[in-house]
């Protein structure tokens, strides 16, 4: 007994019910657990919703910062490049006049460019990316015509169809629609063929199989591609009102640099902006909404 005592030390007077021992039990059950903190820079990981609101803001808030310190600067003449102040102002005066006006000429000028495209590139992309004979035909051609910028085609529009309407919405047209042919063909591609070929086992026709497999399994990324060619049918809108316009945000933005108004250039530039992050949310969401297991 006495050795057991003595093998024991101290410990054996520590027993659970001395006050030490009861103040460090305390101590353990109310001590905070350590907090593990995520790093910002891991790859194609999740980061908290604040932080990811305050680096979007951040994106915003910091190259205007750095537009008005330079323009107060001195080093670069008003001129030619304005204050933030004199933008908003002159966006202000704007759209007490024909803002709205200009805004949704331009908006039916380039849905209604983005729209025709997609109704007839969307399909043939489709069929490009299914059948190899679609393709051999249609996919060579596509990619020697793909590479011709839009605004050559500006001539032969006011020849073919005129200086209305019609040859704004085609320039749009050719600006985006050789684009979409092949980004959908090359997503259909991507359908994994096992997916055909099970649905063969059960089955399925030839049509079935290319509206209920292809079909269905390429519309996710489809969604995405309009969304990109959406913003790609904005930056050819003051090509497109080259011709003989009379109205619309790109006109007003040629019809500024003949005059040097820099202020409006600007701000045609910032609402030209806006109105695409409008449309980039608008697919955002409806991709969200058709395919919530994606998100």
């Amino acid at each position: 007994m006495k050795s057991q005592a003595i093998a024991q030390g101290p410990a054996a007077h520590a027993g659970p019910d001395t006050p030490r021992a009861r103040d460090r039990a305390v101590k353990s059950a109310t001590a905070r657990p350590a907090v593990r903190r995520r790093p910002l820079l891991r790859l194609q990981q999740s980061i908290p919703r604040k932080v990811y609101v305050t680096l979007s803001i951040l994106g915003f808030v910091l190259p205007l910062v750095a537009w008005e310190l330079l323009s107060r600067s001195g080093l670069i003449d008003t001129m030619f490049l304005p204050t933030p102040g004199d933008v908003i102002e002159q966006g202000w005066t704007w759209a007490h006049s024909s803002l709205a006006q200009d805004t949704w000429a331009s908006i039916v000028r380039v849905v209604s460019g983005f729209v025709l495209a997609a109704c007839l590139g969307v399909p043939l992309g489709v069929f490009i990316g299914s059948f190899k004979a679609v393709e051999g035909f249609f996919q060579p051609i596509n990619d020697f015509v793909r590479y011709m910028p839009a605004a050559a085609f500006i001539p032969l529009m006011i020849l073919w169809v005129g200086i209305g309407e019609g040859s704004k919405i085609a320039i749009i047209f050719i600006g985006v629609f050789f684009q979409i042919i092949v980004m959908v063909a090359d997503v259909v591609r991507q359908v994994p063929g096992s997916w055909l070929e099970a649905s063969y086992t059960l089955g399925a026709t030839r049509g079935e199989a290319l509206r209920l497999v292809i079909w269905r399994g390429s519309l996710p990324p489809l969604i995405n591609i309009l969304r990109v060619n959406m913003g790609w049918a904005w930056t050819y809108l003051v090509v497109a009102e080259m011709v003989a316009a009379n109205k619309g945000l790109g006109y007003a933005i040629l019809q500024a640099q003949r005059f040097m108004n820099t202020s409006t250039i600007f701000a045609g530039i910032l609402i030209i902006g806006v109105i695409g992050l409008l449309f980039d949310l608008f697919f955002r969401q409806l991709h969200r909404r058709l395919f919530p297991w994606l998100h």
